[in-house]
């Protein structure tokens, strides 16, 4: 018996790799580089100084499909805004397609406008995403100037919500998300 415990243990330990945990708010996020659709690298740290979103997605993958048009919203809103550590706006795609024709497609489609979109064609096996521990996808970290993450998971309007308070000198009057209610 403890031959076949043995035995299992080696076959199918080995298909699941150590759990990698999701990085929390307060903590620094971990470098991403990666490659982006013409072939040049980029870096999650050259985009230091903005607020990034750090966006997990894939082109086969509906949820994240119909969470796009939201990111494009908010990219459009705030690209140009000002932070109280920093200037701008982006979005850091990360694709966990594994053909490029799909990813490249959808980029196009959903009006993917911001450049900085990456992936390195491993589908689940993405290296960012095993680090970020991402088990399901749309998934996000909103990250400051300083690369330390602020939020995690914001969809649909929540991420233009949480941009809208960041954003410097940003003053919303008591009365504000009543209004909001009634447009709902």
């Amino acid at each position: 018996m403890n031959r076949i415990l043995l035995l299992f243990f080696i076959v199918f330990g080995s298909a699941f790799p150590g759990k990698s945990q999701m990085p929390e708010v307060g903590q620094k996020a971990p470098e991403i580089v990666m490659s982006m659709p013409d072939g040049h690298e980029l870096a999650l740290s050259e985009l230091e100084g903005k607020m990034v979103l750090i966006d997990f997605w894939a082109s086969w993958c509906g949820p994240c499909r119909r969470e796009n048009p939201f990111l494009v919203e908010a990219y459009k809103e705030y690209k140009d805004s000002s932070f109280e550590g920093g200037e701008g706006f982006t979005i850091f795609s990360v694709s966990l397609d594994v053909r490029q024709e799909s990813w490249l497609n959808a980029i196009q489609k959903d009006s993917l406008i911001w450049n900085n979109h990456v992936s390195d064609l491993k589908g689940w096996n993405n290296e960012a995403a095993a680090q970020y521990g991402v088990k399901g996808i749309p998934a996000n970290f909103l990250i400051n100037e300083k690369g330390v993450i602020i939020a995690v998971n914001l969809r649909g309007k929540s991420l233009e919500e949480q941009l809208r308070k960041l954003k410097k000198n940003s003053f919303e009057p008591f009365w504000s998300d009543w209004f909001s209610k009634m447009d709902e």
